[in-house]
């Protein structure tokens, strides 16, 4: 059985949430947060997103960007490549590092749209 397209947002934005594997904690050490959000920001500089806003928690991450779904597909791939060996090589561990693909929720209406304009305000 094949699996659903994503839901492409009218507005362009998405809230992403990524969990770890088996709801293990991925972010168990501070340099795993500051390595996460550097390859974040580097798929920013490469114009793939713009970042709104994160959260990154001890095992799982919620993000709100804006982007194109194909752009959005590629940068969030290349995090967890990028992420998972890095991490695997210092955990010695092999495998996935978050579970399934990661989750996406359209924003697509006017309240929610003034919420992110609020918190980029606050930036």
């Amino acid at each position: 059985m094949s699996r659903m397209a994503r839901q492409e947002s009218p507005t362009g934005y998405y809230h992403i949430l990524m969990r770890g594997n088996n709801r293990n904690w991925i972010f168990k050490k501070n340099q795993y947060k500051l390595d996460f959000l550097e390859m974040l920001e580097e798929q920013e500089k490469e114009e793939r997103i713009e970042v709104f806003a994160w959260c990154i928690m001890d095992n799982h991450v919620h993000l709100i960007l804006k982007a194109d779904i194909y752009q959005l597909s590629l940068a969030i791939k290349k995090i967890n490549v990028k992420f998972a060996m890095r991490y695997n090589l210092n955990e010695r561990t092999v495998g996935h590092v978050f579970q399934d693909r990661f989750k996406s929720q359209v924003i697509d209406n006017e309240e929610d749209l003034e919420i992110l304009k609020f918190i980029q305000f606050l930036q």
